[in-house]
This record gives C-alpha cells, sequence and structure tokens, in this order.
C-alpha cells in the first residue's frame, strides 16, 4: 500500500497558518471512484482513502510509515513569504496622515 505525507497548505477561507504545521499521512486510493446510476453520487469500495493521519512532525510520520510497512512520498512543502506591510490595517486610521481618508 502507497500512501503520502505532506504538511497541508492554508485554506482559501483563511488568513493565517492555522492547521499547516502538522504533518498528514493520507493514502493513495487502490480504486477508482464509481458513479452509481441511480443517485449519480461517485463511490469507491477503497475505505483507506478516507483515513488521513496527523503528526507533530515530518520524521514521526514517517517512522510510522516504516513500522507499518508502507511505501511513502514525501512532499516537501513550499516555504510561504511573509505579507508584512509596514503599518499595516491600523493605518488608515493614523492620526498622522497624510491625506485625506477615502474610499
Amino acid at each position: 500500500m502507497r500512501a503520502r505525507i505532506y504538511q497541508p497548505a492554508r485554506t482559501a477561507m483563511q488568513s493565517g497558518t492555522a492547521k499547516t504545521h502538522q504533518w498528514v499521512l493520507e493514502f493513495t486510493p487502490a480504486s477508482e471512484r464509481e458513479i452509481d446510476p441511480l443517485m449519480g453520487w461517485t463511490s469507491s469500495s477503497d475505505t483507506q482513502s478516507q483515513v488521513r493521519l496527523r503528526f507533530e512532525s515530518r520524521e514521526a510520520a514517517e517512522a510510522y510509515a516504516t513500522e507499518k510497512g508502507l511505501e511513502f512520498d514525501v512532499i516537501e512543502p513550499k516555504p510561504r513569504k511573509a505579507v508584512i506591510r509596514p503599518r499595516g490595517y491600523g493605518e488608515n486610521f493614523a492620526t498622522d496622515r497624510k491625506g485625506a481618508w477615502t474610499h
């Protein structure tokens, strides 16, 4: 059985980095999804694709995979550049503004 180990990226609804510090071990699907002829829902007989394990570090996830005899691929996270403005949101309400505040 094959698995992948990665650090999840933040979702589009997040502005911070919550839930992105842990590492995730996820099994790759063993079978394709099928479309149910009656309802049109997609389904699969592979229950391992629903399992998602979280670990505090990459080493812990790799140790778990080797202990269980799993083949795994590690996907390195892309470093995120910090978005820091000089004065930030508070600059909109500063008393020493140069111009009038408009939308």
